[in-house]
């Protein structure tokens, strides 16, 4: 995890506590609504990331006005995802950075199937990663 969390600090410019939180939020978003099949080659593939899944998987974060609006949307998906990396402090841009790198670091640790499976069954989620 510390290799993921370098490259995406590296590429934000957020600060690795930051990043670890913002990491762990997104691992435990994607154990919630994506295919536990392929869940778990990516954590099998990544040491590290079910535990950073389970210490994020009930935080909060504030949620901000993306909370506020996934809320009134149903308080689902990747609005509410969004809502919680906004609450942890992260812009839409660097959002956008965090999604395209984690992803990319899958893809190199866990393989194009598992990773292309787990995009494909979280609506949406194409568009950041």
């Amino acid at each position: 995890m510390e290799e993921l969390i370098q490259r995406i600090s590296a590429a934000t410019g957020m600060d690795a506590a930051t990043t670890t939180k913002a990491v762990g939020i997104i691992l435990a978003f994607l154990q919630k609504e994506a295919p536990a099949e392929d869940v778990s080659r990516m954590f099998e593939a990544m040491p590290g990331s079910q535990e950073l899944a389970a210490a994020h998987a009930d935080d909060e974060g504030g949620g901000g006005l993306m909370g506020a609006i996934g809320g009134l949307m149903g308080g689902g998906g990747l609005m509410a995802l969004a809502g919680k990396l906004s609450g942890a402090g992260l812009s839409m841009d660097q959002m956008q950075t965090l999604g395209k790198e984690l992803f990319a670091y899958g893809r190199e640790k866990a393989g194009e199937d598992a990773m292309g499976s787990i995009v494909g069954a979280v609506p949406g989620l194409g568009q950041f990663v």
